[in-house]
């Protein structure tokens, strides 16, 4: 079973959170807020937050500038996963990705089947990496957010966790650039 080794240091990686959606301000932003909370407590640092309108290549544009900073090891979005006209993140996330990370979304979904159901099949959630930072892409609900944080990305997100983590892998992302 999966544990942490508390004989190693934890390593704060820097963490951006982006909430997709046409209605959201960050004064009434749930989901984004509870991650930022979530990303807090666990000892890590905010690097950067914002809101984007449901535009596909508004989104790709602010992937593309937080995967080019240096300042950035990971982003999560919140929101625009579903199957609407209007849920265009997988597509934005598409534009931008290297390799994605496919036992991310099949986890989430396995997780998520047993707090609602069938209804989890409309999730389109998805991880990935670009420019060596790793992207997640969250349904926007505050539950589903939780889920995604508690029960996946908190262990994935801290060296600390074994057998494996991302964390350690973080340097060997762009090892194809050399």
């Amino acid at each position: 079973m999966a544990r942490i080794d508390e004989s190693r240091s934890f390593i704060p990686v820097n963490i951006a959170i982006l909430t997709v959606s046409d209605t959201r301000t960050l004064e009434n932003d749930t989901s984004g807020q509870t991650l930022a909370d979530r990303v807090a407590a666990s000892g890590h640092r905010l690097a950067a937050r914002a809101i984007e309108k449901d535009d596909a290549g508004a989104i790709e544009k602010l992937l593309r500038g937080w995967i080019a900073d240096p300042q950035i090891d990971v982003v999560i979005t919140s929101g625009g996963t579903g199957i609407t006209g209007r849920d265009v993140t997988p597509e934005a996330f598409d534009r931008v990705l290297e390799k994605r990370i496919e036992g991310f979304g099949e986890l989430f979904r396995m997780l998520s089947f047993q707090k609602i159901g069938t209804s989890t099949m409309q999730s389109r959630a998805l991880g990935g990496v670009a420019g060596g930072t790793y992207l997640f892409a969250l349904p926007g609900s505050t539950g589903a957010v939780k889920d995604a944080w508690d029960d996946i990305l908190v262990f994935q997100l801290d060296n600390r966790h074994r057998p494996c983590n991302l964390v350690e892998l973080m340097p060997r992302l762009q090892e194809h650039l050399r």
